[in-house]
């Protein structure tokens, strides 16, 4: 009963931090809230014993989108800019995408029916037979990687395609071009630490960080080979090496970071993940099984499944990793263009 009255109280708190975001103008205030607002549904989630969901939502949720909200925050204003009381084509837009997919769940089951086919059979079949068929402690990783292994491999694939899309949109191969005007930013950034690197000036952030940076990345290195024995996996612990790089940069600069991890390096990255991913499949059909059919990878099918598993999910995290890496790079660097141009008007003023 207890869990019950939490639950509820943690379900109104989220309509109230969700109408506090729809309130706000000051766009800062409506990300961190949207942070609180992933927070508090892991914590929900953790109450109906969904944790590896609850885990991926925190990570990304409260962790990574929030950090690359707050970055896009750095490319635009704070403050919301006013808009037409009534536009009737955006309306429109939302009502029949709405309708859609409104229409499109007429034919699931209801909410919660005992006669759902995930509660009939689907689920029991999993938790009867994954252990003699899998052998993998986490049933949750089992049918991620190794039942549903073409579903996840469409996502890691999408999450690539994503990755292209935003390089091509953000990338900005001027750098070339332009060195002496990137020289001089350096000079402008090293005299002017206070207000373009504050946080390279503080030394408690800095000192602070030093330990933390380490714990993170192995953190991060912890979920992604234990995932098939406890909560986490590739996805998950994506997300969290790339946090720790995202703090080393904030702390100690964007231009140590990015001579780490060059463009070159994480474009790479983003398509080896999904290489390996697929590989593995090729691999399982050269063995002489199907695509993805990890039994035939070994002697022993067990000992298969799990080497499938360790390998795609490690094809996940890289892919994660090397993708929210460079978003966030891409935005940073997209700030740093923004100082240029200051740094051009300065010049030219005087």
């Amino acid at each position: 009963m207890t869990l019950d009255v939490l639950a509820v109280v943690l379900m109104l708190f989220l309509l109230v931090t969700a109408w506090g975001v729809l309130r706000l103008r000051d766009l800062f205030s409506a990300a961190m809230l949207l942070g609180m607002f992933s927070l508090v549904s892991a914590a929900l989630f953790t109450i109906f014993d969904a944790v590896d969901v609850a885990f991926t939502e925190a990570s990304v949720g409260a962790g990574i989108s929030t950090i690359l909200m707050l970055a896009t925050l750095g490319l635009t204003t704070e403050r919301e800019t006013s808009c037409p009381a009534w536009r009737p084509v955006p309306l429109l837009a939302v009502l029949v995408t709405g309708g859609l997919l409104i229409y499109g769940t007429l034919d699931m089951p209801s909410f919660g029916d005992p006669q759902s086919p995930v509660h009939t059979y689907l689920g029991a079949r999993y938790l009867e037979e994954e252990p003699k068929e899998i052998g993998v402690p986490n049933v949750v990783t089992a049918v991620l990687a190794s039942y549903r292994g073409y579903d996840t491999l469409g996502e890691a694939t999408v999450v690539f395609a994503a990755a292209i899309g935003v390089l091509l949109l953000l990338s900005d191969r001027r750098e070339e071009r332009d060195r002496s005007s990137a020289r001089a930013l350096k000079d402008h950034l090293a005299r002017d630490d206070a207000r373009h690197a504050p946080a390279m000036k503080n030394r408690i952030l800095r000192v602070s960080a030093r330990p933390m940076i380490p714990s993170i990345l192995l953190f991060g290195l912890y979920v992604q080979f234990h995932g098939d024995y406890g909560p986490g996996g590739g996805f998950q612990a994506g997300v969290i090496m790339a946090a720790g790089v995202v703090l080393f940069a904030l702390v100690f600069g964007l231009e140590r970071t990015r001579r780490t991890f060059s463009a070159n390096l994480l474009e790479a990255m983003i398509a080896l993940g999904v290489l390996l991913y697929g590989s593995v499949g090729v691999w399982s059909m050269l063995a002489g099984g199907n695509f993805l059919d990890y039994d035939v990878l070994l002697h022993d099918p067990k000992h298969g499944q799990h080497l499938g598993i360790v390998l795609v999910e490690l094809g996940v995290g890289i892919t994660v990793t090397a993708v929210m890496i460079a978003l966030f790079l891409l935005f940073a660097a997209r700030g740093l263009d923004d100082a240029k141009g200051d740094l051009h008007l300065e010049n030219g003023a005087s």
